[in-house]
């Protein structure tokens, strides 16, 4: 997942950019740079086969100074501690960028779900949530659905949460299924927050996009309703996407649902009729005016960042770019929106949900998009004059909004 580059290190030389901006004092960047407390545990399973399998866990609270962790849970089979630290410092800068009251977290396990069955996600979910419900509530840390998770996933840890506490709990985890307590709009919340930004980055930067080009690398969840909301609310024409077993390309332009049809037939996007074959790597390097890197982290690099043409990059994966990257990127004049910003639609919709367990009043979609775009014109307002404040590039400047909120938190709290 990381290859030679440890996303942990990245984040932390992220923050150190900020932190630098906002002359921060030495007490606040030890308190910030690292987690507050990382849980490890093992998961003994019984597996179909009558065999019990040990899986490794994690859960991090990186930071709660500004309200209850908040953060997802990832079933993969290359899941390492550090790339858990790394995200859930992001979605610490994530709430904050995006002004809601949450703190930050994340939780995985070593595992390769596309190898176990149905029975055995439960068993394992079950397991994971027997092990961290001294730590997870509906008041301290929320976990979610994230790599390799889903709504089921979501539901049967709530069950076992529920269970366990003999209580009804709805709020205890978010993402979940419409009937047990989820939020509408959910679903393709994190690529619709994408959209909203995206339309203010255009403004900004003077681009038509009825008129723009898009290539999606990464067809998952994300990607798929990128590729969809860009045409359908933006009036973009998507001619390229890929997923981990390749691309394809298609100048006159991709139609998403039919493409994502042909993926849940033969696993792929590979081979869809009227497309032209290209490689993984190459849809970042295409000619096209935004590019949307929805996949894993570490894609751009200092080694292929000069390569890229478009004037405009939507991270919607987590990471996707390398520090040396960034600074190709902002020197060859690519807007960059960066992760904790252009994905953080997902983790808004399930602050939503949360206040819509807590006060069990639920929304309708209409008002959760409206309340959705609210939220992420605003960051993308505020992220952009904190660049021009700094004279720095987009990253920079969210890691300065960010980290000044939660370091105001902390402050006030009298932890420094």
């Amino acid at each position: 997942m990381m290859g030679k580059h440890n996303s942990f290190e990245i984040a932390q030389r992220q923050f150190d950019a900020a932190a630098e901006l906002l002359n921060l004092n030495d007490s606040l960047r030890k308190v910030l740079r690292v987690p507050r407390r990382e849980l490890h545990f093992r998961l003994p399973v019984r597996m179909d086969d009558e065999h019990v399998e040990v899986f490794e866990g994690f859960r991090v609270q990186y930071n709660d100074a500004r309200g209850p962790c908040k953060g997802g849970i990832r079933f993969h089979p290359e899941e390492t501690i550090d790339v858990v630290r790394a995200l859930a410092a992001w979605m610490t800068w994530k709430t904050a960028v995006v002004d809601i009251p949450l703190g930050g977290g994340k939780g995985g396990v070593i595992c390769n779900p596309k190898q176990m069955s149905k029975g055995e996600l439960e068993r394992l979910s079950r397991a994971y949530i027997r092990e961290v419900c001294r730590t997870v509530s509906p008041t301290s840390d929320v976990p979610a659905p994230d790599m390799y998770t889903t709504p089921q996933i979501m539901a049967w840890m709530m069950d076992e949460y529920e269970a366990i506490c003999m209580t009804h709990q709805p709020g205890v985890i978010t993402g979940k299924p419409l009937s047990l307590g989820g939020s509408a709009g959910r679903v393709d919340a994190t690529a619709r927050g994408g959209m909203h930004v995206l339309r203010e980055a255009a403004k900004a930067g003077n681009l038509d996009l009825s008129k723009a080009t898009v290539a999606v690398q990464g067809y998952g969840n994300a990607g798929y309703y990128a590729a969809k909301l860009a045409k359908e609310m933006l009036g973009c024409t998507v001619v390229a996407v890929s997923d981990s077993r390749g691309g394809i390309r298609c100048d006159s332009g991709l139609d998403a649902d039919a493409v994502q049809a042909h993926k849940a037939s033969t696993g792929s996007v590979k081979g869809f009729k009227g497309t032209k074959q290209i490689t993984n790597e190459e849809v970042l390097e295409l000619d096209v005016d935004i590019i949307i890197p929805s996949a894993v982290e570490n894609v751009l690099t200092g080694d292929n960042a000069g390569n890229v043409k478009a004037r405009i990059s939507l991270e919607l994966a987590n990471g996707p770019n390398t520090p040396e990257a960034d600074e190709i990127l902002h020197q060859n004049g690519v807007l960059f929106i960066p992760d904790f910003l252009a994905n953080a639609g997902g983790v808004t919709v399930s602050y939503f949900e949360q206040v819509q367990n807590a006060s069990n009043y639920y929304w309708d979609e209409a008002t959760v998009h409206e309340r959705l775009d609210v939220k992420m014109t605003k960051a993308f307002n505020d992220v952009l004059a904190a660049s021009q404040k700094y004279q720095t590039n987009m990253r920079t400047a969210a890691y300065c909004v960010a980290v000044a909120r939660v370091a105001e938190a902390v402050t006030l709290r009298g932890w420094v």
